[in-house]
């Protein structure tokens, strides 16, 4: 039980600005165990966020709420992965050859396509939250947060590390394997069906076709992911799965 505990707080520690891991000594090897956890972290800031959502609703217009609940969320997270967004779409659109897209996607200069993606993004994930019926508002913010950290694991136990030991998800890559896989993808699939019941396999199965997707063209155009692609990946999961829950409601 304690040892989990520490994991979940190794995994919290990462994915969120949130003081969790002072006392903690994370080997490389537990880093990569963590990413097990990465779909309960997602469940956690999404609960988070819906209490924030109950607390403030009546106080504040909708439209008005919805905006702030994104930019909480961007600020627990320190914009981890709205950095890797702008950082690939910048090397897809500029780089002519894997070298050229990895090139500048290590630049910490963000291009005016980088810049325009990720306001589309943005825009995209905020209009999807706000057209939610509020009788599954609460059930779309949790799940997204869920399904944006589990392609991480996805992804970084289906591909190839393109960095090398180079970058901060090296280690976590490294260690990650098949059972933080199952146990990943085991936490998603309970959490679709207690949010949408049956409906919820359905979600799962059409993000994991999404995820298929993402590990073939990354594979194909670049030979494998790097720390800019997994946190990539979370965005436009995390938008793709408010776009299926908006659909089926």
């Amino acid at each position: 039980m304690k040892y989990g505990w520490e994991q979940f707080r190794i995994a919290l520690g990462f994915l969120s600005v949130l003081p969790v891991t002072r006392s903690l000594v994370p080997t490389a090897e537990r880093l990569g165990r963590s990413m097990a956890l990465f779909p309960a972290v997602g469940l956690l800031l999404g609960l988070g966020l819906v209490v924030i959502d109950s607390l403030l609703t009546g106080f504040l217009p909708r439209a008005v709420l919805d905006c702030l609940l994104l930019v909480i969320l961007i600020v627990v997270t320190g914009a981890l992965h709205l950095d890797g967004i702008a950082d690939l779409i910048d090397g897809l659109a500029g780089g002519k050859d894997r070298e050229g897209i990895l090139r500048i996607m290590k630049d910490s200069r963000v291009g005016a396509m980088g810049v325009v993606g990720l306001v589309m993004l943005l825009l995209l994930k905020y209009l999807s939250l706000y057209n939610l019926p509020l009788e599954t508002k609460s059930a779309g913010l949790i799940f997204m947060l869920a399904a944006g950290r589990w392609v991480q694991v996805v992804l970084a136990t289906s591909c190839r590390y393109l960095r090398g030991r180079e970058g901060t998800a090296a280690v976590f890559i490294e260690h990650a394997g098949e059972r933080e896989l199952l146990v990943a993808c085991g936490t998603l699939l309970i959490a679709a069906l207690v949010l949408f019941g049956l409906p919820g396999v359905f979600i799962v199965f059409l993000l994991g076709l999404a995820a298929v997707i993402l590990i073939k063209y990354f594979e194909m155009r670049l030979g494998g992911v790097t720390g800019d692609v997994l946190g990539a990946a979370s965005e436009l999961v995390e938008v793709f799965s408010l776009l299926l829950v908006l659909a089926i409601a």
